[in-house]
Parts: C-alpha cells; structure tokens; sequence
C-alpha cells in the first residue's frame, strides 16, 4: 500500500536513508549520496511540510518512500528534453528509496508505476525525475519502465560537489 506519508512516519525513511548511506559506505550499493549531507531526516521533514511525501508499507513497516511535486528542480533547465511541456503539466518524482532489506522484489517499480498514474490522474502526463549517473541500478530500472535519459547535467546537487545528475523523462 503507498499513502501520503504523516509526521509519525518521519524516523522510519530517515532510517531507510541511513540504511542506504551504510549500504554504500560499505560498497555494497553505489547511489553517489553523502551521509550527514542528503538525504538526511530534515529531507522527510521538509517534504513533510510541503505535503508531498509518499510511503510504501508492507504489513506495519515503511520499506520505500519517495517524494512526489510537481517541482522541477534549476538543474533540469540544462537538460535535453523531448517534451517541452509547460509546468503545470510536469510531475516530478524525487529520492525514491527502498529499504535495502527489500530490496529486488519489485517495490521500486511499484512506487514508479503509482507515480505514473499520480500523473495520468493530476493531468500531469510529463513524467521527470533524476538521479546519480554512479547509480547504475535506478538507471538501468529506470530504462526497463521506458524512461529517457534527457541528459547529464554536472552540478552540485542537494549539497554534494561534483553530482553527474541524470534526467529522465517519459509520457504518460
């Protein structure tokens, strides 16, 4: 089941991030994050705020998370789109996370595939997001569910130097 996140589900996707961060620490994992730095429990809490937090459960307990706006981000102007849609048509899926305990049964393309019909139901068909050109799996996902890469962009990006940010886009 994915629903709208709430305050009491803060701790548990900043543990899924914490999870990740280890996970990568460890070279087990390679998503180009940086622990202390993004994403971190202020990142839940923002997205808290603006209303815009979504959480997958499974029998009690968070295992994905991911934010859902209709918020492109500065760095996506540099990127090479095939739809030059206006933005209010544009739905934007940001730091989609699954707990490394759930990992490989499919929870990821589940939230992508709810994003997907967020954005059919919103009138919003222009799908977006990104993510980091070292993360070799959300890409090679990402292509699987149709997604185009628009571009890599260099940046510094939610505090991290030196990001090759991936954009990708799809219609719904």
């Amino acid at each position: 089941m994915i629903r709208k996140a709430n305050a009491a589900d803060i701790p548990d996707v900043a543990a899924i991030f914490e999870e990740i961060h280890t996970e990568e620490e460890q070279g087990r994992m390679t998503v180009g994050w940086s622990r202390g730095v993004y994403p971190t429990e202020e990142t839940a809490e923002a997205a808290i705020r603006a209303g815009d937090l979504y959480v997958m459960e499974e029998n009690g307990r968070i295992v994905a998370a991911a934010r859902i706006n209709r918020q492109q981000v500065p760095e996506y102007a540099d990127a090479d789109w095939e739809y030059h849609a206006p933005d209010e048509e544009v739905l934007v899926l940001h730091t989609l996370v699954v707990s490394p305990s759930v990992n490989s049964r499919g929870l990821g393309r589940k939230f992508v595939k709810f994003y997907e019909n967020m954005g059919k139901e919103t009138g919003c068909p222009y799908l977006r997001m990104d993510t980091n050109e070292k993360n070799v799996r959300a890409r090679a996902l990402y292509e699987k569910l149709g997604y185009r890469e628009a571009g890599i962009v260099d940046c510094l990006f939610n505090g991290i130097p030196g990001v090759r940010l991936v954009c990708l886009e799809k219609r719904v």
